[in-house]
Formats: structure tokens, C-alpha cells, sequence
């Protein structure tokens, strides 16, 4: 009976394909959604109607919370969105975000969407205060490149999650605040952070979690339900990490970190610190105060500790000094996110390490 469920959710996509939205979007219930106005600074004729309508993935914000160590619905190979503030630190599984998209938190002060593309792998962290106002997202069943547009209820705004923008209505050109997410496979979390917060399934709607409603798109690179621009330089649904500067990218691999899991690297003038091993990659941008740093790769599975530098401090995957004389500090986060590697050039002009 899943398997049916999911195969009925694939067929109703890929018959909604070929239709656009230029005007206005749908909500569930058939009634009509108009968007602040016409004019996107996208080419509208990419914009395509995914099927579900707004909200027809419904996004989450009244969220249940497990601890780590006591979750039971996640296997070892699942992955997992991380987000830290001060001391709370927040897991979103992929397997509730394939269906739901996006997720409003408030993690003390910070309030933060987990957006997330199953279409594109992209899971990127927006701040929800815009122009002083805090707002939620919501999910408008649009797609460009096919990827997320996501809309804020303050303003209906459309927004493209790849473009970390505002694309259409009275927020057009407003870019988003980013939070820097970490993605990773759950085992390689629940040894990081055994205490931290997990979203659990007990999130008022009744889906199939654990089971994609795309089947094995994320693995098959001929799988595509909309269409999209394709770099054949690597393959399409490879996982890849992707650091932003203005209208350009560079992507980094996990068989970068085979020999070494700290990589220094220039790109457009600004010098980045990427760290990775085969579960994850992150990327920091230090700046003054932080640039004559040594760092040396010490994760051992036993605790949050990533890094040792040469005055002895230690810093975590999120860049925190959480020991030593700058306790307290933070590293700088570039622009970036995990991405499948055909939405980066679908979007940026693209190197990639080592290339």
C-alpha cells in the first residue's frame, strides 16, 4: 500500500510538469493565491506549477522534539540538518523534510527556517526576521530550476531557495539572512550530539516517513521530474558541498578529503577553510582575528570537538570555540549548502576543486 502511495504522488508530479504559474498560484482547497504582482526577476516561463498547490506541502512550525539518544525512528544512514544556537542544538531529519519542505524554529532568539529541496538536495537556513518583522515560510508548490520557492506569509513574497532571494512580490531583490546549517548521516550526529533536540514524526499530519515521495530519485541520475539545465562535468545527484560568492560557486567533493580532512582554498579573492571526512562537509571563512589560525582535523567520533588550532583551542563542527582561550568565539560561515551537483550550475557559474 506505501508503495502505492508513493507511486500515485511521483505520477500526479510528473503529469503537472509541463504547466507554468505566472500570475497566481492555487491553494488546496482550489481557490486562488495572486501574487503581488507580475514581474519576477526570474524568467517566469521557468517558473513551473508543481503540482500540490500552496501549501500543499504543508511546511512545520508547532514542532515535537525527541532527544537524540532516545530516537528510534532513524536509521544509521538517514540524514540530518543540524542548526546550534548557544547551547541548543536542533536535528531535522531528511525523511520528515521530504515531506514537508520547510521548517519554522525559534531557537532562542534565533528564528530560522530549515528549508529544504528533496528535488535539488539543498537544505539552507533563512533567517525569519525580514525588514524587522518575523514571518514564516511556507512551501507555494512553484519550482524554478526545479527547486524550492518557498513564499513568506507577511507578504506572499515568492522567494528562490537556491538564490537565497525574493523573487516575486513586494519583496522582490530582498535577500535572506542565512543560518548555518550542517548536514551529516544520523549515526555520525547521534555520536556528535547524543543531547541535542530531534524533530520527531509526531508532527500532526499522517505521511510516510522513511519512505521518499520521489522514489529513488536522490540515487538514480536519470531521474529528473522537471526540466533542468545538466552539467555532465560530475554525476547529477552527486552530493556536493557548494560555497557562494555573489553569481559564482565552487564545489567540493567528499573524495576531496580521502588523504586530508582540512583543505585551505582561495576563491574569488577570499581565502575559505573546508573541513570534511566520508559523512560530512563544512566550510568557514576566517576573517581577521582568526586568519593566522593553524587548525588541525581532531574528530574522533567521541565528542563534538572538529578542530585544534595552535593556541590549543578547540572549535566544533558549527565553528564555535567550545574550549581553550577563545572559548566562546565563532569562525565565520560562508555562504553555503549541500547540494545535488546539477542544481549548483543550474543556478551559478561553477568551479570544482581540484578541476
Amino acid at each position: 500500500m506505501k508503495n502505492w502511495i508513493v507511486m500515485l504522488t511521483m505520477v500526479g508530479m510528473m503529469v503537472s510538469c509541463s504547466s507554468s504559474s505566472v500570475d497566481e498560484t492555487t491553494n488546496r482547497d482550489g481557490t486562488v493565491n495572486p501574487v503581488e504582482n507580475n514581474f519576477w526577476s526570474i524568467p517566469v516561463v521557468q517558473v513551473l506549477d508543481g503540482g500540490p498547490g500552496r501549501d500543499g506541502i504543508p511546511s512545520l512550525q508547532n514542532l515535537s522534539f525527541t532527544q537524540a539518544s532516545n530516537v528510534d525512528f532513524l536509521e544509521d544512514n538517514d540524514l540530518i540538518i543540524g542548526f546550534k544556537n548557544g547551547d541548543v542544538v536542533r536535528g531535522y531529519p531528511h525523511i520528515i523534510l521530504d515531506w514537508h519542505e520547510i521548517i519554522n524554529d525559534n531557537i532562542g532568539e534565533a528564528s530560522v527556517a530549515i528549508t529544504y529541496c528533496p528535488l535539488t538536495g539543498t537544505g539552507i537556513g533563512w533567517g525569519r526576521v525580514i525588514d524587522g518583522k518575523e514571518t514564516t515560510f511556507g512551501v507555494s508548490g512553484l519550482l524554478y530550476n526545479t527547486n524550492l520557492i518557498p513564499f513568506d506569509r507577511e507578504t506572499n513574497s515568492n522567494w528562490s531557495q537556491i538564490l537565497n532571494e525574493s523573487v516575486n512580490g513586494e519583496l522582490l531583490g530582498t535577500k535572506v539572512s542565512l543560518s548555518m546549517l550542517v548536514e551529516m548521516d544520523w549515526k555520525t550526529w547521534k555520536q556528535m550530539y547524543p543531547n541535542s533536540q530531534v524533530v520527531n514524526l509526531s508532527t500532526g499530519f499522517q505521511r510516510t516517513y522513511g519512505i521518499s515521495p520521489y522514489g529513488n530519485y536522490s540515487t538514480d541520475n536519470d531521474f529528473f521530474l522537471f526540466p533542468v539545465g545538466k552539467d555532465s562535468r560530475l554525476p547529477l545527484k552527486e552530493r556536493v558541498l557548494a560555497i557562494i560568492n555573489e553569481s559564482d560557486a565552487k564545489v567540493y567533493r567528499f573524495g576531496d578529503f580521502t588523504s586530508e580532512n582540512v583543505i585551505t582554498d582561495s576563491f574569488k579573492g577570499r581565502n575559505y577553510l573546508i573541513i570534511g571526512n566520508s559523512e560530512f562537509m563544512v566550510a568557514f571563512e576566517p576573517e581577521e582575528g582568526h586568519n593566522s589560525l593553524q587548525f588541525t582535523y581532531i574528530f574522533d567520533g567521541n565528542s563534538d570537538a572538529l578542530l585544534e588550532d595552535n593556541e590549543g583551542n578547540e572549535w566544533d563542527i558549527f565553528g564555535n570555540a567550545i574550549s581553550g582561550p577563545r572559548l566562546g568565539e565563532r569562525l565565520k560561515a560562508p555562504a553555503s549548502f549541500m547540494a545535488y551537483w546539477f542544481s549548483v550550475p543550474a543556478f551559478y557559474q561553477t568551479e570544482i576543486f581540484g578541476n
